[in-house]
């Protein structure tokens, strides 16, 4: 067996092995490469190499903008921003059969979008949203599932985290301005197929229409959330026309939600440590997963794993049909239990060269990749926006799990779409000539 196969085994088993006993992902990252770094050379010059790839890993301008989206996500979230969005989408849809359902994807979307987080979509969305949706005579479970899933369309509605972690992994094949143009009609897609389960579910329930909302009303709940959806515009807008960088306008959107919240009168002097201390806690959270899992990207560089891959997978699978289809599997299998930052750090290095060996977009990959780990983010067992999104229903992980397979579905079909349909991803990139 050569050295690179013993590496790759070295590294893999020692990695799954820490998982399954319960190490945290980002000690897991960092510890198996550094024992296989062991394999090639001796114990000091492997940690201080590992060190090194650590620091020069997050030493990126780029990634500045990861800490200010966190902190402007927090401000939207104690903003009193989701009452607005709720009530907008209410009017807009809420007379509808399974109106409520709809709302809540629609405002989901909506604040996933603006705070640039799943988890916070999930958690301030379902807490207005479940009481509202038990009081109308949906089951919880249901409501609960509708608010899992489309909490996870912000992370392909920009401006994303993530998309700017995958452009950093892409080594700059895949923009973030294109990126986040790209993830505007996949997102779009993933609420449009929760809105057709959901109204399926509600027409075999027989659940009621809801009130119809006079035009003056809707005018009313969208003029008091005009301001919040012109930092999307502000934001994304002022990127793609080359106005600003993605970190400038992290820190514009900082400005932005900051102002809304005081304008609004629902975030004071006071509420400004605990808002700063969340957003440096999560920020060091994230940051420390990009350290580690920059140094084992560094690890597969090294051990040419990006290239044994390739070639594995081109010489035993001649159909690229079936290749995508095996990236996908293998991402929705690993997704379910690791945390979408590490795994696109991890397996873009991996998995990029493949596909764009058989003639596929960088920025059309990236989508697939984000696409497929969102549905590993509500499933079992470390589905983070499952956990988040049951306990903010107030049930029990196992009571959402049936309800929650239609939505799933619905997401695996968005999926291969998007996966065989590239212009889904690249029609607006290329109208905006930010293709390659």
């Amino acid at each position: 067996m050569s050295i690179e196969l013993i590496s790759i085994l070295v590294l893999f088993v020692s990695f799954f092995a820490l998982l399954a006993y319960g190490v945290p992902v980002a000690y897991s990252i960092g510890i198996s490469t550094l024992v296989t770094l062991l394999i090639n050379i001796s114990l000091i010059p492997g940690i201080t190499t590992v060190s090194q790839r650590m620091t020069t890993g997050i030493d990126s301008f780029a990634l500045l903008a990861i800490p200010f989206f966190i902190l402007a996500g927090e401000l939207m979230n104690r903003g009193g921003i989701a009452n607005r969005l709720v009530n907008l989408a209410k009017s807009m849809v809420g007379s509808l059969p399974g109106g409520l359902a709809y709302v809540n994807v629609i405002a989901s979307m909506l604040f996933g979008a603006i705070s640039g987080s799943a988890v916070a979509a999930a958690s301030a969305i379902g807490s207005v949203m479940t009481d509202r949706m038990k009081d109308e005579g949906y089951p919880v479970p249901f409501s609960a599932s509708v608010n899992i899933t489309s909490s996870t369309t912000g992370l392909l509605i920009p401006p994303s985290n993530v998309l700017i972690v995958y452009a950093l992994a892409s080594g700059g094949t895949a923009s973030v301005a294109a990126l986040f143009i790209a993830g505007y009609i996949p997102g779009f897609l993933v609420g449009l197929s929760l809105i057709v389960v959901a109204a399926y579910i509600a027409y075999r329930k027989k659940i009621k229409r809801g009130d119809r909302v006079k035009l003056s009303q809707l005018w009313t709940d969208f003029r008091k959330s005009f301001l919040s959806l012109l930092m999307l515009v502000v934001v994304v807008g002022g990127i793609v026309m080359g106005i600003f960088t993605a970190t400038e306008a992290a820190a514009i959107a900082i400005i932005y939600a900051g102002g809304l919240g005081f304008a609004y009168r629902t975030i004071g002097i006071k509420d400004l440590p605990s808002i700063l201390l969340n957003s440096a806690k999560t920020t060091a959270i994230v940051m420390f997963l990009i350290c580690t899992s920059m140094a084992m990207s560094w690890l597969f560089s090294f051990e040419s794993i990006p290239q044994l891959m390739t070639g594995f997978l081109v010489d035993t699978v001649s159909n690229p049909i079936a290749i995508f289809l095996l990236i996908n599997l293998t991402l929705l299998v690993f997704g379910t239990f690791m945390d979408m930052t590490p795994a696109v750090l991890i397996f873009t290095p991996i998995f990029l060269p493949v596909v764009v060996e058989l003639g596929m977009d960088p920025v059309h990959f990236g989508i697939i990749m984000v696409l497929n780990l969102c549905i590993g983010l509500c499933t079992p067992p470390v589905g983070t926006i499952l956990f988040v999104g049951a306990g903010v229903a107030k049930i029990s992980v196992t009571e959402v799990i049936r309800p929650l397979l239609p939505f799933l579905a619905a997401m695996v079909v968005s999926l291969i779409l998007v996966t065989f349909i590239p212009q889904l991803s690249l029609w607006l990139v290329n109208v905006f000539g930010l293709g390659g």
